[in-house]
């Protein structure tokens, strides 16, 4: 596997987020927070949709010729 497959280490903010506790947010807060992390998930989606493209092409275009 090379380097580039390896996960980085990154702050784990879900982590630290799915550790805490929602006892003293109201039912607004807790709309705004469910707002606010599904648009993060849609931006991770399509930050992942672009990097899958880009590998895709970056396959086709490096991978080995086929000869007759």
């Amino acid at each position: 596997m090379e380097d580039d497959d390896l996960p980085r280490m990154r702050s784990d903010a879900a982590g630290q987020l799915a550790g805490e506790s929602l006892d003293s947010y109201s039912q607004d807060e807790l709309t705004a927070r469910i707002h606010l992390l599904e648009a993060e998930i849609a931006r991770v989606r399509a930050h992942f949709q672009k990097a899958a493209a880009h590998r895709k092409s970056a396959d086709a275009l490096f991978a080995p010729r086929e000869t007759d």
